[in-house]
Parts: structure tokens; sequence; C-alpha cells
């Protein structure tokens, strides 16, 4: 019965509060459908999704709506009733609307776009659409790494950030267009930052090595990413409250974007172009417009730490009686100001992130951190009572050893002993989370011609840190899954030709049934070493200098050797 899906979707927007009614225009004659191809609760916790929202409902002449992807329940209630999938706002079917254009800042969620495509009776192919069907946008982070797993299913893709590309993008839709469908594609591919993958052919050779790109009359290669100054335009901020959701108690802001300290292995670094930060007054304007609603500010940002104001501003918020939460600080930019604000707020745990388990390996990745700041940032925090201590770890590392591994169990329990030290003294059992995350080589950092480490040699270095993590009472370990990681590898340095395993995986298919039906070996994406020669799937895209990158692996080469 459709009447449970509805109700669902009214009982979610019945419980959100809208701090700005104008970007949730209903009057538009271009009606688009901003697609989240994941749950509500993750959508909603999502500053990009909630931004590209409002800029849509902003722009004349839109009507925006929004779709998620059903949960399990849902999911089965749509295929036993038969209904297409619907938007939350008027539970209309995606297919009637004019566009439909997914936010995605993550590759594993692009597993879901045929599958949400295929609920919406939408063609999956995008070669099989014709005029009466909506046009397919997508944009977010995800896509500006790398947007080739999904080219086979997208008619456009935006390469950069929304407050440059949403006022072009809505321009475009909204100005008469000579050709149907195919000029439309042709105009948006003729504006910065907009990939139209049809009018670009991928070229391979006789043992399929991808050779290279050639481009339709007038498409650009590469497609340059768009770079907003942030300080013209208003802080990334929540624009929608609701309980439904991991931060329903938090006003988010976003503080800066990208980051400044290029880690080897990090995105973040290198996709974003160079690192920007809101102007204080903006964050504080933002900042009293959300005290309204909520008594708690999380600020966002790939870099919070870095952050000019970010002592100043924590403050201000405790000043105002209200709390503050940032996500991992940087180990070597804590400051007074800010650990006050924190422990005021309520902390209990802070997450910090050494990355490299020894001093070779977090000098080989550029994390410019020695043992002694690390143990100095944990003793200033321990000093303060905050006893819980969340630690990121990578393992997988290009070079890594087995003394490398053994250099990070030594550095966990120094920092146990300091732990338990205050916590003696307290009489208060503090605790230390160990978050172990493989190595994942990512599009455009100077390790994306690096290969993951095979799975089974993972499994080892997993099962030998369960192991020493036992006999370390106080210490909790969690490892990120090794097969959803493999995963996430494939997709970040696949090309097109997985759009065929991902078609299938929607329909039911393991990844290695999948791979197997499509004829893809999935270990020469994810664990091969790259040549240098070679033509990389995301080169069709120009979001950062190679160039750079290569001189910056060949450096990490020469110095980092075990």
């Amino acid at each position: 019965m459709t009447w449970k899906i509805r109700q669902k979707l009214r009982a979610l927007l019945e419980a959100e509060t809208s701090l700005r009614p104008e970007a949730r225009s209903r009057g538009g004659q271009l009606a688009v459908c901003l697609v989240y191809p994941n749950s509500y609760q993750t959508a909603m916790s999502s500053l990009g999704f909630q931004t590209v929202f409002g800029l849509l409902g902003e722009s004349p002449g839109i009507l925006c709506e929004r779709a998620f992807l059903p949960d399990r329940e849902d999911l089965g209630e749509y295929r036993r009733s038969g209904t297409p999938l619907l938007s939350l706002e008027s539970q209309r079917p995606l297919a009637d609307f004019d566009v439909i254009a997914f936010s995605t800042s993550f590759e594993p969620d692009y597993l879901n776009i045929p599958l949400m495509l295929e609920l919406a009776r939408i063609s999956v192919v995008a070669s099989e659409r014709t005029d009466a069907d909506p046009l397919i946008i997508a944009g977010g982070a995800a896509f500006f790494i790398n947007p080739e797993p999904v080219a086979g299913l997208l008619d456009v893709v935006c390469i950069g950030e929304g407050e440059e590309l949403i006022p072009a993008l809505a321009s475009c839709l909204m100005s008469p267009q000579q050709g149907g469908r195919a000029g439309l594609l042709s105009a948006l591919a003729a504006l910065p930052g907009f990939y139209v993958p049809s009018l670009y052919i991928a070229r391979y050779d006789d043992h399929g090595a991808l050779t290279g790109f050639d481009s339709a009359p007038g498409a650009p290669l590469p497609v340059v990413r768009a770079c907003p100054a942030l300080e013209r335009h208003r802080p990334a901020a929540s624009l929608i409250l609701t309980g439904n959701t991991e931060f329903g108690d938090m006003f988010l802001v976003e503080v800066s974007r990208g980051c400044p300290r290029g880690c080897r292995f990090c995105s973040a670094g290198f996709i974003y172009g160079p690192f920007r930060q809101q102007p204080f007054e903006n964050v504080r304007a933002a900042v009293d417009e959300g005290l309204l609603h909520r008594s708690k500010v999380g600020l966002v940002g790939a870099a919070v730490s870095d952050y000019r104001e970010l002592g100043r501003l924590c403050s201000y918020i405790v000043g105002k009686g209200a709390k503050v939460s940032v996500s991992s600080l940087r180990i070597d930019r804590l400051d007074n100001a800010m650990l006050d604000a924190l422990t005021t707020s309520g902390h209990k745990t802070i997450s910090l992130a050494p990355e490299g388990g020894s001093q070779r390996l977090r000098d080989l990745i550029r994390k410019n951190l020695s043992e002694r700041q690390i143990l100095d940032a944990c003793d200033l925090l321990i000093s303060r009572d905050i006893l819980n201590l969340k630690l990121y770890f990578i393992i997988g590392l290009p070079t890594e050893t087995g003394d490398d591994l053994d250099e990070l169990l030594r550095l966990v329990a120094a920092i146990r002993g300091r732990v338990l030290e205050r916590a003696r003294a307290n009489k208060r059992i503090g605790e230390i989370i160990l978050s172990v995350n493989p190595f994942i080589p990512k599009p455009f950092t100077p390790f994306q011609w690096c290969g993951m480490e095979p799975l089974v040699s993972l499994e080892r270095k997993v099962k030998l840190l369960e192991t020493a993590v036992r006999a370390m009472p106080n210490v909790r370990l969690k490892v990120e899954s090794l097969r959803e990681s493999y995963l996430q590898a494939l997709l970040a340095r696949g090309d097109r030709r997985l759009s065929g395993v991902l078609i299938a995986m929607a329909k039911g298919s393991s990844l290695k049934k999948a791979a197997k039906q499509c004829g893809i070996d999935t270990d020469g994406y994810v664990c091969r070493d790259i040549p240098e020669d070679a033509i990389l799937p995301w080169s069709v895209i120009g979001t950062a200098d190679m160039r750079m990158l290569r001189d910056e692996y060949e450096r990490a080469m020469g110095e980092g050797k075990p």
C-alpha cells in the first residue's frame, strides 16, 4: 500500500524546521528533484546537500524537492506495490520531474544511483534516454575526484562547488534551447565545470588499457573544476533542522573549505584548490542565526583546526551560553581557548589523527607530526580530564613494514599509560578507541599511482592488531570493513567500464559475480601500481596539477624508503 510510504514521507517533512523558507520554493516553472543516494538521516547530516538544496530552491523559476534512498522496509514496499520512487515534499514520482540531480560525497553511494533510477522507472543507461526523460545530473565531492565509474549512467556531471555551478546551471536550464536534449547537453558542456560524458569517447588498446579520450567539438578536455571565493558567499550552514539525523541537536556551519596541509594520501588537500576560510563576521552571523534554534553549534571543515579564528569563535559561542562541537582536531593546532570551550561544552571524547603509526610513515605521508607532539597533545587533553581519546591510524600505507606496526602499538601503549595515570588519580576510567582504516589510493593525490594492499595481507595485519589490543585493557579496536574499503578503492580508481558492474550489483549481484559478468578484473584496478606513463581514467577532468602530484609522489618514494 503506497499510503505507508506517503505517511512516512509526510512524517519526515512535518518533523523539519526550515530556517529559510525561500529555499523551499514551490512556484517554479522547472521541476528539479535533488536526490541523495543514501538515507534521509545521512543526507540531512550533509551540509553540502543542504546547501545545494538551498541554492536550487532560491533560483528563479525552479521548484526544488528532495528524494532519498528508501530504507530496507520501504524498499520492499516500493517493489511489492509497484510504486515509483517518490519525492519527499509532494510525494510526486521522480520521473515527472524535469531534472533529477544526485548529490554524492562518497564513492560507495555510486552503487545506489542505478538502483534509484530503476525504482524511479527511468532508463538507467544514459544513451537510452529520450527527450521525454528527466535530465540526470550529478555533483558532489565524489564526482570531482572521479566520475568515470558512473559516466554511463549520467547525462551531466558538475565538476566543482555548488556556489559557482548552480547559478550557471539554473540559467542554462531556464534558457530556451535549440535541439532538444542534445542541444541542452551541448550548451552545458560549453560552460566551465560541466562534464557531459556522452561527448567524450574513451579509447583503449588491444589489451584493454586506456589510451586517451576524444571529445566532441565544443567539449573541453580536460573539464576544469569550478572553485568559488568563499568570502563572496554566506557560509554553508544548516537550512533545515530535524531530529531525524545524527546531528539533530546541532546547528552546523562551515568555517573553511579544503586543507592547507597536503597530506599525500588525502584528497581534501588537492581537490578543493587553495585552502579558503570564511571571515569571522560571516561565521558569527550564521552562528547567531543558528542559536535562535539550537543551543549547540557544530563547526564543519576538512581542516577546522586550521581556521585562523577558531579559538575566538569557540569562545564566542560558549559566551552566548551555547555549546560547540568540532570534528577531528589537528594535533599541532590545539588552541587553549578552543579547548576551554570544548571542555565547557561537555566534551568527554576528542578525536586525534596521527594517521601514520611510525615516524617514518608520518614523514612519508607528510603529516608533519613528531611523536613528541602527539604525546604532548594527549597530555594537554588529559590534563583537562578528557580521558576518552579516539585515535585514527592508517594501515597498508605504501612501504609499510612490520616495524611500522610495532611502532604504532608502542605509541598507543604510551598514550594509554598517560590516560591510566590520570584516571587513577581522578578515580575515573578513560578509554582509547583505536580506529584503523586501510589505505585507499585516491585520485588527485600524490599516492594515486600506488596500489591498495591486497586484502589477504591487510587481514593478517588486522589480526596482529587484534591480538595486541586484547592485551591492552581500556583500548578498543575499530577497523573499517576491508571489503567495503576494497569497493571504495575500485570506484575511486575505476573507469567507465564499471558502469555495467554497478548496474548488475543494483540488481542484486555480488561484486565478484557482477565483475565476472562484465569481464572486469577488479584487482587490476585496485591493487596494481599505475605506471607513470599510463593514462588515468580521471584525467578527463582537471581537478589538480598532475605534474605537481607526480613530483610529490617521487619525492615521497625517494625519502620514505624503509
